[in-house]
């Protein structure tokens, strides 16, 4: 499970291979996650004979997960169901108690502003759950 470097050259490599307009998607999405928070860190998971493997970003804890189908390129948060979404960017999983995702498609427009402020918030629930986990290790 490569993170760093090897992860970033398989993202990039994978965004290449889907070419058109799903892989321009992943690619805008990929750049909007890395300038909403600098300290993200691009992970390579979930290698198996039937998957080339996933890109995730991650900053304390998993933020979400980048895949694409013919139809859509998803991106599935961890922990979507506890992140502040004022302007409703989910619009998939949303029966789930803990993911959720946005479906992008073809020709769909993203309000960016709003989207890198939903990775922000991501990263303060994954930050909020882990000073959870260290208050109950103290007691």
């Amino acid at each position: 499970m490569p993170a760093g470097n090897d992860a970033s050259a398989n993202i990039s490599k994978r965004i290449k291979e889907l070419g058109g307009w799903r892989g321009e998607t992943l690619e805008r999405l990929r750049r909007l996650i890395l300038d909403a928070d600098p300290r993200v860190v691009e992970e390579w998971k979930w290698v198996k004979p039937t998957s080339p493997g996933t890109p995730v970003w991650s900053h304390d804890g998993g933020i979400c997960t980048g895949e694409a189908y013919k139809e859509v390129v998803k991106l599935t948060f961890f922990r979507g169901a506890a992140v502040h979404d004022p302007k409703k960017l989910f619009n998939s999983s949303l029966e789930g108690n803990v993911r959720r995702a946005i479906d992008f498609r073809e020709g769909d427009s993203l309000n960016e502003a709003a989207f890198r402020q939903l990775i922000r918030s991501a990263v303060s629930t994954n930050a909020a759950v882990l000073a959870e986990r260290a208050a109950k290790k103290k007691k």
